[in-house]
């Protein structure tokens, strides 16, 4: 049967309306305020450059992009508050380190990281370092895994946390080296009693104890990236002395699940045009962010192969949540 043209013409446009519909929604966004909801009090390092990337996308793009805290259980509360949020664009998640490791430290949360957070964007990793108390008699990676063997269960590491990026970058240098620490989790800070030597290491942020480092309050032995860094040109790399070995944090940005394409591929643009700004660079450099710049795919693979990583040390070292 031969339809009129008329009729041809309604069936084509009722088929292309919602396509079209949604493609001028997302070449709109955004038309209202924006949320970047960080899973941490404010002040802390991942809350201050939340809003530095914030304030620079607010310009680009002529609407509000406000950091809303909500820290608490282990930043599981802010994650899932993303996960369970519209998605439109307008909730976005700053995405913790602690994310690929909470997968495995509680295995009862209502969520999939991986599953039900779109990686939008990468904004840096964050090195660490192997620091220890002046009080240690080494100077080295190997003489301190030499020390350990000979001092086994004797040495305190500090770390901010079960689960923690100090903690399991410490794990994981204790099962590579085939070595004991006993681990001291702190609620607050642990630096007092690392210059004290009540505990005498921790893989730290760099940015936290960079001038400890230069004023001699405090030994580096290793940095925990591949390379060394340009801050610390004279402390090598613990996988010098210990092959494979690598950790650092990472920081970006999630979105909901099902996120219109169209507008994952504007805010990943954004974002990498943003931490490429030299202005933007000397600010997360002084943060000790080192920007990296990743499409979505990529940096959603890079959190899947970061959850996997530390997966394997937390059910290794068996360690569970408090």
């Amino acid at each position: 049967m031969m339809l009129p043209r008329r009729r041809i013409l309604q069936l084509f446009a009722a088929a292309t309306l919602p396509a079209t519909s949604r493609s001028a929604n997302a070449q709109a966004y955004p038309v209202r305020p924006v949320h970047i909801v960080a899973a941490v009090p404010p002040g802390n390092g991942p809350d201050i450059f939340a809003r530095l990337v914030g304030q620079r996308l607010s310009e680009r793009l002529g609407q509000s992009f406000i950091v809303e805290n909500r820290p608490g259980a282990d930043d599981n509360i802010g994650i899932e508050y993303v996960a369970r949020a519209a998605p439109d664009g307008y909730t976005l998640l700053l995405i913790p380190t602690s994310a690929v490791t909470n997968a495995s430290l509680y295995p009862n949360l209502s969520f999939n990281f991986i599953r039900d957070i779109a990686a939008v964007a990468c904004i840096g990793r964050t090195p660490f370092v192997l620091v220890v108390t002046p009080s240690l008699p080494v100077t080295t990676v190997a003489e301190f895994i030499a020390y350990a063997k000979a001092n086994p269960g004797k040495i305190n590491m500090a770390s901010s946390g079960i689960g923690s990026g100090n903690h399991v970058f410490g794990t994981l240098f204790a099962l590579m080296a085939g070595v004991e620490f006993v681990h001291v989790p702190y609620r607050a800070s642990y630096m007092p009693d690392l210059f004290a030597g009540r505990v005498q290491i921790c893989f730290s942020p760099v940015e936290l104890v960079i001038d400890s480092i230069r004023s001699g309050k405090l030994r580096a032995l290793g940095v925990t990236t591949t390379a060394p860094l340009a801050v610390l040109p004279n402390v090598p790399p613990v996988s010098r002395f210990l092959p494979g070995y690598e950790a650092a944090g990472w920081n970006g940005v999630g979105a909901p699940k099902n996120t219109a394409a169209e507008i994952v591929e504007l805010l990943n643009k954004e974002i990498n045009d943003v931490i490429a700004e030299p202005a933007v660079k000397v600010r997360l450099d002084s943060l000790g962010i080192e920007p990296v710049a990743l499409t979505p795919a990529k940096f959603g693979k890079l959190l899947a192969d970061e959850t996997e990583k530390w997966a394997k040390v937390i059910r290794a070292a068996h360690i569970k949540a408090e």
